[in-house]
Formats: structure tokens, sequence, C-alpha cells
């Protein structure tokens, strides 16, 4: 049997009690043994439901607990680095969500904070770990598709609620820091490279001040990647692979349900009604749990952290850039 990680959650937020837990709980190395939350009987609430034998009611209890080992952090955004750190100089090991930063000055201070603990750190990027995924890169770079010249995408959803964390602009909120950082880590993950230039069109909402629709086109050296994504449009998801020969659709690119198949469509370019496409089905999985096991990997010794922080400030300086274009109006370039 594996040598299970004991992990700890800081807070309860929706996605870590209705998806990440109940998906590492079916890991192989991962073990949720505590839950932690400023109002305890959240806390106690939460762990009696999704079967947690501990139950804090502060992220100080937790982070002392000596039987935790790896603390996941599912907290808003700006209280990422802060609780990061100060989980990491607990001697815990951290699995954080993304984006896992507000800046690249703030994400330098989690890699001090890792390189001087000497724990694990890694960004909750799920979508790296997916077969769909692994299979979609290596499909971009052989000869079925020919040279990949264009990353095309589009991710939306509406939710116009004033009070949810992911409207409120010094929080973090936000099209591009919530849902725009996908498009943006896929398209690296594809080209393998970082981009050298970004453009950015930026539409705020009048009230709340965050970017409610986003366009961007990031300059690979090789080619392109151009998305829009948005709070307040239809729910929908969808990624465009272009190559000189042919190219990949990813049916449900971010968010594929744990419990249904998963497909890319590879098309040769026969014709433009698709007589020369092919399917390849992907048992259904769950992104979470493969994600938890292997970062639960590393902190056995048994493999890398699957998105490491050089990959997080890297995504972060592209973020800034795109934020950046949009006020100035011109293409900027991104820091190396």
């Amino acid at each position: 049997m594996p040598d299970k990680v004991r992990w700890g959650v800081l807070g309860v937020a929706k996605i870590a009690t209705a998806k990440v837990i109940p998906a590492m709980q079916k890991g192989e190395w991962s073990e949720v043994v505590a839950i932690a939350s400023r109002d305890s009987n959240k806390a106690t609430t939460a762990a009696g439901k999704l079967g947690i034998r501990k139950a804090f009611g502060s992220y100080e209890e937790l982070l002392s607990d000596p039987d935790v080992e790896a603390i996941y952090n599912p907290l808003p955004n700006h209280l990422h680095v802060p609780w990061s750190i100060r989980a990491a100089d607990a001697g815990k090991h951290v699995l954080c969500e993304k984006p896992i930063a507000m800046s690249v000055a703030e994400c330098r201070t989690l890699i001090a904070a890792r390189d001087r603990t000497g724990v694990k750190i890694g960004e909750a990027f799920m979508v790296r770990t997916h077969p769909q995924w692994l299979r979609a890169r290596d499909l971009a770079h052989s000869a079925e598709i020919g040279e990949l010249r264009a990353v095309l995408g589009a991710f939306s959803y509406f939710n116009r609620d004033a009070a949810n964390i992911r409207n409120i602009q010094e929080f973090g909120g936000g099209a591009i820091m919530d849902i725009g950082c996908y498009p943006i880590q896929i398209a690296r993950f594809l080209f393998g490279r970082e981009p050298e230039t970004a453009a950015a069109v930026i539409d705020r909402d009048p009230q709340m001040q965050t970017d409610r629709l986003s366009s961007v086109l990031l300059a690979f050296p090789s080619g392109h990647c151009a998305f829009t994504c948005s709070t307040q449009l239809v729910p929908y998801q969808r990624i465009q692979i272009l190559g000189t020969k042919g190219r990949i659709e990813i049916e449900v690119p971010f968010n594929p349900s744990p419990d249904r198949k998963t497909r890319l469509f590879i098309d040769n370019g026969a014709d433009l009604w698709g007589s020369g496409m092919r399917i390849e089905e992907f048992p259904a999985c769950d992104q979470y749990t493969i994600q938890g096991d292997l970062f639960s990997q590393a902190v056995r010794g048994r493999g890398e952290v699957p998105t490491p922080l050089e990959d997080s400030i890297a995504n972060m300086a592209v973020i800034e850039a795109v934020f950046e274009s949009a006020r100035t109006g011109g293409a900027v370039r991104v820091a190396s």
C-alpha cells in the first residue's frame, strides 16, 4: 500500500468541498485528515459531510497539527500567498489554487519561502495532468497536424453577483484571473515556450470594475494564441489547436465531468465538413484525483510537482502583460 500523504484543507470553499476533497479522498496517495474554517461550525459541518476526522476553528490550529503533512489552499486569490507562506513556515507542503499569486512580485515571495523552508509548493492547474491534455500536447507536436501555429479558445460563464468573490476586484476577481489564466497556461503548455508579447482588450463591469469581457492575443516565437474569456456570457468552453496540416478540438477543455468520457476531435483538413475527422475517447477520470496523487507522490520523492512555482511566475508574467496592454492600448512585451 502507498504511504499516503496526510492533507489538511484551509477553508470550506465550494471548489474544495464539492470537487477537490471528494476527488482526493479517492486517491491512492492522498488522505484528507483535517479541514479548517474561521467559523468552527462551518468546519465541523464540512468535516461531518465529507468524513474528515478533524475540524478546526482557525487556520492556525490546522497548521500547528503535526499530523498534517500537506495543505490544500483554496482561499480567495489575495490570500493564496500569505497563507501558503505561513503553511510553508509551519513545515507543510502546499498545493494552492490558481492563480497562485496576485502579481509576479508576490509569487517571488512564495518562491523564497519554498527555498527557505525546503517544502514542496505547487499551483493547482489540474488540467495539466488530465489524459486528454497530455494526449493533445503529444498530437500538437506530431506530424499528424503539421507545425503547431495557433491555439484558439473561449471560456465563459455568467455571474453578476456583486458579493461573489469572483466579482471583487481587490480580492483578485475578474475574468482573466479566474478563468483567463487557463488558456494562457494551456497555450504555454502546448507551445512549450513563453509568449514574447501580449495584446488585450478588456471591458469592465461599470459597478464592480472587474474585467467582465477580455480578448487576448499572445505572440509566441512559433505561433499565436487568441482567446476570449468572460464572467458575463453564456457558459461555454472550447479550445482549437491548429497546425499547418490539421487541427485538434478539445470538447470540454477545463471542467470535464469526472463521470463522463472526454473526447478529442482530430481533423486532417480534408474538407470543411469534417470528413477527415476522427475522434479519440478517454475513460472517465477525475483530474483532481490525479493532481492530488501526483503532488503526494512528489512529497514522497516519487516524482515532480505537476505545476511548480517557476511555471507559476511565468504564467503570472503573462497575466500582468495582458492587463498592462489593456491599460495602455498597445502590445506589451512579456517579462522573461
